[in-house]
C-alpha cells in the first residue's frame, strides 16, 4: 500500500514537472529573445494578374477568391502561433487586402504602411503580361528578367534599388522592436530581396502567394533566415506552383 502511495505522488509530481516545463517552454514561444525581433514576412494573396502572368509592379490590383482564400488560410496559422505586436504592410492594396484580414483575425491593433515594401517598379511593363512586355519592350524586358541586379529599368527601380530600400526598412523593423514578433505583408520580389541579403550564397527560393518566411533580426546587422517560404497552411487551398525566387512570375 506505502508503495503505490509513493507511486502516485511519483506520478503527480512528474506530472507537475511536464505542466511547469510546458508552462516555460509557452512563454519562450510568446516571447522571442530580446536580443533579437522575430519578423514573419507574408507574401500577399493571389491576384488575377498572378494568373494571367502579368507584371504588376506598383499598380494596384486586388485580390480574386482564391487570393481571400489563401488570406483566411494564412491567418488561421498566425492566430495560432506567437501574438504578433504590430503589422508592417506595402501600401499597394493585394498587400492591404492581406494585412487586414490577418490583423482583424490576430488582434493586432497597430497596422503601419510603408511604401518601402512595395513591390519593384517595372517601369514601362506593368500591367503588360510577359509575352506583350517581350514584344512591346524586349530590351527592357530582358533587364527586368536579369539575374544581374545591377540592370537599369527606364521609368522604374533596378533590383538593386529595390535591395537597399526593403532591406534598410526591415533592418529598422527590427532595430524598433527587439524582443518582439512583428509581421510585415509584401510581394515576391520583396522577398526575394530579403532572402539574398539574409542568405547571399544560397540558391533562389520559390516564394508563393501568402508563404510565411521567418527572420531574426539583431544589433550589429545580424539576419538568420529561420523559414523560407512555407505553405504548409496551403494544404487544402489551390495555389500557383510559380513565384519569385525559383522562376519568374508576375509580382
Amino acid at each position: 500500500m506505502e508503495d503505490a502511495v509513493r507511486i502516485a505522488k511519483s506520478v503527480e509530481l512528474g506530472s507537475r514537472d511536464a505542466v511547469e516545463l510546458n508552462d516555460i517552454r509557452d512563454a519562450r514561444s510568446v516571447h522571442p529573445s530580446v536580443d533579437h525581433a522575430e519578423i514573419v514576412v507574408v507574401r500577399h494573396g493571389q491576384t488575377d494578374w498572378n494568373v494571367d502572368y502579368r507584371i504588376q509592379g506598383h499598380l494596384d490590383v486586388k485580390l480574386n477568391e482564391v487570393g481571400r482564400q489563401q488570406t483566411r488560410a494564412v491567418t488561421d496559422r498566425l492566430s495560432k502561433e506567437r501574438e504578433i505586436s504590430t503589422i508592417y504592410s506595402s501600401d499597394l492594396k493585394r498587400a492591404i487586402e492581406t494585412t487586414e484580414v490577418i490583423a482583424a483575425t490576430c488582434g493586432v491593433r497597430e497596422v503601419i504602411k510603408d511604401p518601402d515594401l512595395r513591390e519593384q517598379n517595372p517601369g514601362k511593363l506593368q500591367g503588360l503580361s510577359g509575352i506583350e512586355a517581350a514584344s512591346l519592350y524586349p530590351q527592357i524586358y530582358e533587364a527586368y528578367r536579369s539575374r544581374r541586379w545591377d540592370q537599369e529599368i527606364p521609368g522604374g527601380e533596378s533590383k538593386d534599388q529595390v535591395y537597399r530600400r526593403c532591406t534598410s526598412c526591415l533592418q529598422n523593423i527590427g532595430l524598433k522592436h527587439k524582443g518582439q514578433r512583428v509581421a510585415t505583408v509584401t510581394h515576391g520580389g520583396v522577398l526575394q530581396t530579403l532572402h539574398a541579403r539574409a542568405c547571399p550564397n544560397n540558391q533562389p527560393v520559390k516564394f508563393l502567394n501568402t508563404s510565411v518566411s521567418i527572420f531574426h533580426l539583431s544589433d550589429g546587422d545580424n539576419w538568420v533566415f529561420k523559414s523560407k517560404g512555407d505553405i504548409s497552411h496551403l494544404n487544402q487551398i489551390d495555389y500557383l506552383r510559380t513565384g519569385f525566387g525559383g522562376d519568374r512570375s508576375s509580382s
